[in-house]
């Protein structure tokens, strides 16, 4: 299985993630047995080796 770990601003958020969508309002994270929750972020990076996908909040962006 290939599930990932997901992390918000470094703080883990979601475990065994099985599909990240980006979405209009944000990114869509899916697991086997829960509904898909939106996170209003954007994918930072995705480390395949790791089973980790970092994300990053949208409101940071628009602070500039």
């Amino acid at each position: 299985m290939c599930q990932a770990t997901v992390y918000l601003n470094g703080q883990e958020i979601m475990r065994d993630v099985v599909r990240v969508e980006p979405v209009p309002e944000g990114v869509r994270l899916s697991t086997f047995f829960d509904p898909p929750q939106v996170v209003p972020a954007a994918i930072r990076e995705i480390d395949l080796l790791k089973h980790r996908v970092i994300l990053e909040s949208l409101a940071e962006d628009h602070h500039g």
